[in-house]
Parts: structure tokens; sequence; C-alpha cells
């Protein structure tokens, strides 16, 4: 099991959620064609897109959930039926990256 990082996320990316992350499993996917889709600008110019979690890399602790000021974190098992999409998309854009890609779109606490 892992958590999904779905809608909602989209223009904000707060990263309250990174902060209480034990492990690096956030990635930003910096995508305008999203916040077009959902018609919401981004919180921060040029912030675009959302933040997904790389299925391979979380451990399942949950810290991150309630930490989401927008509720945006969900179990892959429990993500909204509106938002199942998100599921296959944070797995898709995190697994599909190459390791230069991790390593520059990789949110950690750090910085």
């Amino acid at each position: 099991m892992t958590y999904v990082v779905a809608e909602p996320c989209i223009g904000t990316k707060d990263r309250s959620c990174v902060e209480v992350c034990p492990v690096d499993c956030f990635y930003d996917y910096a995508s305008e064609d999203l916040n077009k889709k959902v018609e919401k600008e981004p919180a921060m110019a040029g912030d675009h897109g959302m933040l997904v979690i790389h299925p391979d890399e979380c451990i399942h602790c949950g810290a991150c959930e309630p930490e989401c000021p927008v509720e945006a974190i969900f179990e892959d098992d429990d993500v909204p039926e509106q938002w199942t999409e998100y599921t296959e998309l944070n797995a898709t854009i995190s697994e599909g990256y190459s390791d230069e890609e991790l390593d520059a779109n990789r949110v950690t606490s750090k910085g």
C-alpha cells in the first residue's frame, strides 16, 4: 500500500506533508496542463502542477495525510472515486522519471 496525492494539491504544493515524511518519496510534477484541467491558478507564481508520491518509496507511515492543509493525500485504497485517476498519475509520473529527473524533482524537507 501507498499514499496518493490527489487533485486538491494542484496549484497548492503546500509541502507540509514533506516536512513530516521520514523518507524522501515526494516529487514535484510541474504541469501547467493540470492547472488548466482543473482551472486553478498556482498559489505561488510559476508553481504549476502538484506533488506526487513515488509508490515504491512510500513506507505507508501515514504521517503526511493529516498534515495536508487541502486534504489531498489518501491511502491508495481510499482515494475518492472522482480522483482515482491520481493513483495511476502518482505512479506513472514518479516511476517514469529517470535517475536524473528523480534527483531534480525530489522534494525534501531540507529545501
